[in-house]
């Protein structure tokens, strides 16, 4: 017994009762200058053009990203030789994001082969990871189609430019992220609290990424109109923060450990963190988008790209949460799923009133809805902390 505790974790061994690793939120750090570069690209490019580009590489990055939140349930990232594999993976991510704003330009193929060389090195340890596995194995033999399929079709891209190039990014990103739902989920390992935890650990970066992009805005200026629309930007953030971790992330958190393990537990990972988290990570994004463009020009009317990524970002995060609900209990959130329809109704207002005013609004309505909220929880919301904080420990 003692023997197999201390024997290299480089299999499918599954990682009961561990927490997130350093090693992993020190990974991650790369994937927030990752994020950052998209906020910069969108807010250099502030057309639809430059938007639709953000997203398509936000798309590509978040789905290397997964592959990694998966793979750390099966081995410790910390083992030895895993650890020296995780540092070129986060080299060649480093490579990835200083190619961001040149991804659909001059730096397409270094994008596409610095993506390649993150995903590969997944695979490989994916690979040796299910040696004494065959059903994983099996996993990780259509992961590596999907992922050749997708990262083929990015170096395809390189060739082409404009509609054609955004085409084929868009192709690239559904047949990869297609690849897991049809090849079948019975084969992941998966340990629960982990893999939950890891994904809000990666909604925090992205709201982190938010006030990164607040004070960028500023550019080192401060006056009243940017000091107030800084702790409304806060105050957004924190809403965002709110409506996710108060209660979401540790009843989801839960739900995920109790339910069924293998195939029904890992497609209900898999479609409500591996997918439903992108929407909600690219709502984040936009919204950042957004806040920089205010901060700048607070008294000024947005344009309507930021408009629609300030008030979009903001819906489609609520989208994302409404989904996750839905996957998780088959339950809708009205208040959330009403909200977010406000907010994508408000885009036009938002091109004809001051930036200030647009930011003071979503704060209030976001906010009203967080406090009609909590009233309607009432006693039952720290119960239900209670239950799940206790499950999770």
């Amino acid at each position: 017994m003692e023997a197999t505790s201390h024997r290299p974790r480089l299999s499918a061994a599954r990682r009961e009762g561990e927490r997130v690793t350093p090693l992993e939120l020190f990974f991650d750090l790369v994937f927030v200058l990752a994020i950052t570069q998209c906020t910069a690209l969108m807010s250099h490019d502030q057309t639809w053009s430059g938007l639709a580009q953000g997203l398509l590489i936000l798309g590509v990055l978040w789905w290397a990203w997964v592959g990694y939140s998966w793979l750390t349930s099966v081995i410790d990232p910390e083992a030895g030789a895993v650890r020296l594999v995780i540092f070129a993976a986060m080299a060649a991510l480093l490579i990835v994001s200083l190619c961001v704003q040149e991804a659909f330009g001059n730096l397409a193929l270094t994008f596409a082969l610095g993506i390649g060389a993150f995903r590969a090195a997944h695979i490989a340890l994916f690979w040796l990871a299910g040696a004494d596995d065959r059903d994983l194995r099996r996993s990780v033999t259509g992961l590596a189609a999907s992922t050749a399929v997708g990262v083929g079709i990015l170096v395809l891209a390189s060739l082409f430019d404009g509609l054609a190039q955004g085409a084929l990014w868009a192709l690239a990103i559904f047949l990869d992220m297609a690849g897991p739902y049809f090849f079948g989920a019975e084969g992941w390992k998966l340990v629960p609290g982990h893999f939950a935890e890891r994904h809000g650990l990666i909604v925090i970066i992205a709201l982190g990424e938010s006030i990164v992009a607040i004070g960028v805005g500023a550019s080192g200026e401060l006056d009243l109109g940017i000091g107030t629309a800084a702790v409304l930007g806060v105050f957004l953030a924190a809403a965002l923060w709110w409506t996710y971790f108060d209660v979401v992330a540790l009843i989801s958190a839960r739900r995920l450990g109790e339910a069924e393990a293998g195939r029904v537990q890992n497609e209900l990972a898999r479609d409500s963190y591996s997918y439903l988290h992108l929407l909600m990570v690219a709502g984040v994004v936009l919204m950042a988008f957004g806040m920089k463009v205010t901060i700048g020009q607070h008294a000024q009317r947005l344009h309507d790209v930021p408009a629609f990524a300030l008030l979009g970002g903001l819906a489609f995060y609520l989208l994302g949460l409404v989904a996750f609900r839905w996957r998780q209990v088959h339950s809708l959130n009205r208040h959330r799923l009403g909200l977010a329809i406000v907010f994508l109704l408000l885009v036009p207002v938002a091109t004809a009133v001051p930036a200030l005013i647009s930011v003071a609004i979503c704060v209030v309505l976001i906010w009203a809805m967080i406090v009609y909220e909590h009233h309607g929880y009432g006693p039952r919301r720290d119960e239900l902390r209670r239950e799940a904080n206790a499950g999770h420990s």
